[in-house]
């Protein structure tokens, strides 16, 4: 079957950018009202988020027909869904019901079961050079070898991740690729840096997103805090042990009553003689047990009408604890936490960490005194790592879905042939297909960005795009398998249960849409 002609995804593509913008423009001259319409605001955020991926699918269509295919899929469900979208917020967004109707027939050729059935066998090639490619091989084969053995057991059974797995990530440098030369990592400047750790992310994430593909993340968070903000000092005594793997990190942010709302947390951080006492409860503190280090984000400035200026980030270091819960006593205070039972993302375990006055010295304030109710804005920094990280983390896990339902469906017969022969699996597995390889893509530019000191609006898109298709592709994989896609033994309600964190964590959905991809558009 043809591949639909580019030219017309392209200008179907123009079609939807225009109508985003025209919502845009709209939502801003509505002023308050406007910026108040949160049920708009999330729509119209997804919607860019969406739009702003078309360009790169035009790009990796110029790659063969196989890229076009999949590429032409992509525009034509995405600009499908706005044009339902429009249909029932036309008014709200100030633009004309019939905005879209030029696009009809090539939306109905781009998503025809026949066509996008077609692309349920072309993954697409990632394209890219010799030097990434070798970062991808020796990513995948370390996860492949290493991560994916123990990937189930450690799911199914809730455990710690192995130290060899931990050992060998360091060794193959991960704790160090945004970290400078200089201090001890494998950074040299420039967009490879970031796309290395994208590349390295994405095929972590395909063996185990709890136990491979988030390892990264926490010491990227720290790490780019300290580079941000931290003195020459800090710098030279955090940064090579972060590179190195010594330093195992966790981030505090989250309280019982606060999460992405951080201008209301409560947790203190009282000046002492030498240093800082702690006193507080944060939750889900991703990896507290193992970690020695966590960065806590508290409150310097009592006053409650500081907000988000009156927070400094502390490094608080404990010992390294396996298991699910730990306490521990110094200078009369105590530090103690407990692992939260989640349904996924198991291995690094999510911990309640209780402060009871935990002295922290004060040279572990990240900026010293110029750092000071500064920790919100230096956080910021690293969470930027962290939103480009979990869109890499999400086609991992996408991709090996779709992995699985593919050869699952090869294998299967169903009323006397192959599940894959039906046109419904193959067109799931075709359209899976194109989100992986479009998504994919799309963290690569956004990589480049960021290395260019751009890509904060893009990242935030990133993650709320492909995140949300994330458990689209794993329910749809989990289905193609039926009931024993329900069952615990078969690797794809893994994938499942983890997918469905993915919009939560680094920026809840709603929060990245409202307060930051909204408040940029409309900028």
């Amino acid at each position: 079957m043809e591949t639909v002609p580019i030219d017309q995804a392209e200008a179907a593509a123009k079609i939807a950018d225009d109508v985003v913008a025209q919502a845009i423009a709209h939502t801003k001259s509505r002023g308050a009202a406007g910026h108040d319409d949160q049920v708009t605001l999330y729509a119209i955020s997804h919607a860019a988020a969406a739009t702003s991926m078309m360009k790169t699918a035009l790009d990796y269509a110029s790659h063969g027909p196989d890229e076009a295919r999949l590429a032409t899929i992509f525009i034509g469900k995405i600009v499908g869904e706005l044009a339902g979208t429009l249909w029932a917020n036309h008014e709200r967004w100030g633009v004309a019901v019939d905005a879209l109707d030029d696009t009809r027939a090539f939306v109905a050729a781009a998503t025809n079961g026949d066509y996008v059935a077609t692309a349920a066998a072309s993954p697409g090639s990632a394209h890219l050079g010799q030097e990434l490619s070798l970062v991808a091989d020796t990513f995948r084969r370390f996860a492949a070898e290493q991560i994916a053995p123990h990937a189930e057991h450690i799911h199914r059974q809730d455990l710690d991740i192995p130290v060899e797995i931990i050992e060998g990530v360091a060794e193959l440098g991960c704790f160090g690729l945004s970290i400078p030369e200089q201090y001890g990592g494998f950074a040299s400047g420039g967009a490879d840096d970031y796309l290395a750790m994208v590349i390295a992310t994405e095929e972590l994430s395909k063996a185990s997103l709890g136990a491979g593909g988030s390892l990264i993340t926490r010491p990227e968070i720290l790490a780019r805090a300290l580079e941000t903000g931290g003195t020459e000092a800090q710098k030279e005594r955090w940064l090579p042990s972060i590179s190195s793997g010594e330093t195992l990190c966790a981030v505090a942010v989250t309280e019982p009553d606060y999460g992405s709302d951080v201008a209301g947390l409560k947790v203190s951080a009282t000046d002492t003689d030498g240093g800082w006492l702690l006193n507080g409860t944060k939750t889900w503190c991703t990896f507290a047990g193992r970690a020695n280090a966590l960065m806590v984000l508290a409150r310097t400035n009592p006053d409650p009408d500081a907000g988000h200026r009156g927070l400094s980030i502390l490094i608080v270091e404990k010992p390294s604890d396996d298991g699910h819960e730990f306490r521990h006593e110094s200078a009369g205070g105590t530090l103690e936490g407990r692992a939260i039972p989640t349904l996924g993302y198991r291995g690094m375990h999510s911990y309640e960490v209780s402060f009871d006055d935990w002295f922290v010295p004060a040279e572990n304030l990240i900026g010293g005194d110029e750092g000071l109710n500064r920790g919100f804005y230096l956080q910021m920094a690293g969470f930027e790592n962290g939103r480009i990280q979990t869109a890499a983390r999400a086609v991992g896990v996408m991709d090996r879905a779709y992995e699985l339902g593919y050869e699952y469906a090869e294998g299967r017969k169903v009323f006397g042939q192959s599940l894959l022969d039906y046109q419904l699996t193959k067109a799931k597995l075709g359209l899976m297909a194109a989100i992986i390889a479009i998504s994919r893509q799309y963290t690569y530019d956004v990589a480049r960005l960021m290395g260019n000191g751009e890509g904060a609006a893009e990242a935030a898109m990133a993650k709320a795009f492909v995140c949300k298709w994330a458990e689209w592709v794993t329910r749809e994989a989990l289905q193609i398998h039926g009931g024993m896609g329900y069952a615990e033994e078969y690797e794809v309600s893994r994938l499942f249960v983890d997918a469905r964190v993915l919009s939560i964590f680094e920026g809840a959905d709603e929060t990245l849409c409202l307060k930051l991809i909204a408040r940029r558009l409309l900028a």
